[in-house]
């Protein structure tokens, strides 16, 4: 995680949310889907997906501050790939029928989801300070 935080200071918390949904979203599915490996396969994937997209992010961010001026050609190209891969990922799960694409995309949005929880906590921890 030090890694993570020598990147960007609220990776690691996102990273974590991530992870947490993915606990939440597989705890309480796997006992309604009737494919439970293909499930879980899908779901893992999106999540490992949502995972390299936060960490991704955060390394184009940190490039493009020391760019400069060339950082808009370098953001555009790097968010294609970062998309390009998680297509491939998807289009192979279709492809091979290892994992279920549907909760693979559940999955990946993990990253949504613990951003925007993420946000939210940060709003309340400033209103309580502001408070107290």
């Amino acid at each position: 995680m030090k890694a993570l935080k020598r990147m960007n200071e609220a990776l690691p918390e996102l990273v974590g949310g991530i992870l947490g949904y993915g606990l939440v979203v597989f705890g309480a599915a796997i006992l309604f889907v009737q494919d439970k490996m293909q499930f879980t396969i899908g779901l893992v994937c999106g999540i490992a997906c949502a995972v390299f997209m936060a960490i991704h992010i955060a390394m184009v961010l940190n490039d493009s501050v020391l760019a400069g001026g060339g950082a808009y050609k370098l953001l555009a190209a790097k968010s294609v790939f970062r998309y390009l891969v998680v297509a491939a990922v998807f289009f192979l799960l279709a492809y091979l029928k290892v994992g279920d694409v549907i909760w693979a995309f559940v999955g990946a949005m993990g990253l949504k989801i613990s951003a925007y929880i993420q946000q939210f906590k940060r709003q309340k921890i400033v209103k309580e300070n502001k408070n107290g």
